[in-house]
């Protein structure tokens, strides 16, 4: 009969490197990166990356008091037109010599108090635009 492996070297408790990218909200490639700069270590085995299940909460802790999202394009401006329908609404930002277009809920736009004149940031991920009043 083989013994059992010690509790910290069972595959359960690590997580391969897609399942912690898609846990913490970011790509593989920018865990990678954090490898490289240091901000995170990964156990290898064979070509493969795992980071323990207890690195991750560590991990998540941080960033939930950092407050960091992985959208790196924000953009602030002036909110100068709102259109709100049934369900959507329709913002037009000017972000200094850009204008910015958001589709959201019409709640999302109500909830931030939404209208011209009101500063605003643009974020901007991939395809999607995001908007977030001031703090």
């Amino acid at each position: 009969m083989t013994p059992a492996r010690p509790y910290a070297d069972r595959v359960a408790d690590y997580l391969r490197i897609g399942e912690v990218a898609q846990r913490v909200g970011v790509s593989v490639d920018t865990l990678r990166r954090w490898e490289r700069d240091g901000r995170i270590v990964f156990a290898r085995r064979g070509q493969q990356r795992y980071l323990r299940a207890d690195e991750l909460a560590k991990l998540l802790r941080e960033r939930t008091r950092e407050g960091r999202t992985s959208a790196r394009n924000r953009l602030t401006g002036v909110v100068v037109a709102v259109e709100r329908d049934g369900v959507m609404a329709k913002v037009e930002l000017a972000c200094g010599d850009y204008r910015v277009v958001s589709l959201m809920s019409r709640e999302a736009a109500d909830e931030m108090e939404l209208a011209p004149g009101v500063a605003a940031t643009a974020v901007v991920k991939s395809t999607s635009v995001m908007v977030e009043r001031g703090r």
